[in-house]
């Protein structure tokens, strides 16, 4: 389910950066990465023994992740509604923000143990919905501009 939320706060930029342009793309993504973070972050420190707004992870993971999601898709597709660019502009977002999101949990989180226990399955669990989310949300992208539902107009 966590993968799945994931991929549900990183949709909604990576859609806006697909159909309109890399700063709404950004701009999405700070909103959602900021709420996302602050929900799982005081979510989980109720009962845990330390403060998990204190962990450098969940802002790269989450805040800086969503940015880097939006923008990227939006700044690699600029305004195309071509389906390969769209698809290359989005694998190429989802894969980046996929492996920024490892290279922290593996290094600087405050469950890094975790990951470095078994950093190939760690690997494949934090892939495998950017990769999924990749090929999803051009899609998604693709079908909304079939029925005009994209903030920018087709020339």
């Amino acid at each position: 389910t966590h993968g799945f939320a994931l991929m549900v706060m990183f949709a909604i930029p990576i859609l806006l950066g697909l159909l309109w342009n890399k700063w709404a793309g950004g701009c999405a993504g700070f909103i959602t990465g900021t709420l996302y973070y602050l929900a799982y972050a005081g979510y989980y420190s109720i009962d845990a023994m330390f403060n998990m707004y204190r962990d450098p992870s969940f802002i790269g993971n989450y805040i800086v992740g969503g940015i880097l999601i939006g923008y990227i898709a939006g700044a690699l597709n600029n305004g195309s509604f071509n389906f390969k660019r769209m698809l290359g502009a989005g694998m190429t977002a989802a894969v980046t923000v996929g492996v920024l999101q490892y290279v922290l949990n593996y290094t600087v989180s405050y469950g890094a143990w975790m990951t470095q226990a078994d950093p190939y399955f760690s690997a494949f669990t934090t892939m495998l919905p950017m990769i999924l989310l990749g090929i999803i949300a051009p899609i998604v992208a693709k079908v909304m501009t079939w029925y005009g539902i994209a903030p920018t107009k087709k020339y």
